[in-house]
């Protein structure tokens, strides 16, 4: 029996230890006495809020040092619209410490989302409505390798002094552009690099006639189709009055 109450009292007092360092620790009492009190934010940010930013991040703050959730702070903020990724860190005494990096948007993809220089996919913000980028699209999976074909061709078209506008993989994986003459190319789904500099080899002697191309179908095995839009209007030649 005193064995039995030895442990007993050894339980208690174990508690009676315990308790108050599980309680500091998650926050039940002591977040008053230990505050996180400072934010500090590291990473070239130019679009994202610091209010919001402060917002997003209060209620964790309130947990105090201790108790603090940096995983799901974390995660709040990687939610925020132009946040790429985030680090949340605490130091001591009272700083809640973040590393961010933004967005940084390289072209439209499809009709209401961007993608970013590193490649991922993230909602349109509505400041960036007017936004001037090239347009892409393609199945979700794709972004590398629509982004791939969309910077070999500029470096094919760029001889002629033509840009590539719109670049688009549609769900069977037929490829087609848009030039910024306004010409529409039509690549197919097979060979689109070799079909592309065929393309261009040519462009030099479609350059001297009168009329635009307006689409151009690379989808042939030994050469393509072309559909001529109106040569421009001539200018109406100047009369002179004679007295």
């Amino acid at each position: 029996m005193n064995a039995v109450l030895r442990i007993f009292v050894w339980l208690i007092a174990l508690s009676v230890v315990a308790l108050p360092v599980v309680a500091v620790l998650n926050g039940w009492v002591g977040a008053e006495r230990w505050p996180l009190a400072k934010l500090r934010v590291h990473g070239e940010f130019k679009r994202v809020p610091a209010e919001q930013l402060q917002k997003v991040l209060l209620p964790y703050a309130h947990a105090g040092f201790f108790a603090v959730r940096l995983q799901d702070a974390q995660d709040s903020i990687e939610r925020l619209p132009w946040v790429e990724s985030a680090r949340v860190r605490k130091q001591w005494p009272d700083v809640l410490e973040v590393t961010l990096i933004e967005h940084k948007p390289f072209a439209r993809w499809g009709n209401d989302r961007l993608l970013s220089e590193q490649g991922k996919l993230f909602p349109t913000p509505k400041k960036l409505a007017d936004l001037q980028l090239p347009q892409l699209d393609g199945p979700d999976s794709q972004t590398e390798e629509v982004v791939t074909l969309y910077n070999d061709a500029r470096s094919m078209f760029a001889p002629s002094g033509l840009d590539v506008t719109r670049l688009s993989m549609d769900a069977r994986g037929s490829w087609s552009l848009l030039l910024s003459n306004g010409t529409e190319v039509v690549v197919g789904r097979d060979d689109a690099r070799s079909r592309l500099q065929r393309y261009v080899r040519v462009l030099p002697q479609l350059a001297s006639q009168a009329a635009p191309i307006e689409r151009a179908d690379l989808r042939y095995t030994n050469g393509f189709t072309l559909s001529w839009g109106e040569p421009p209007a001539a200018a109406p030649k100047k009369t002179q009055d004679r007295t």
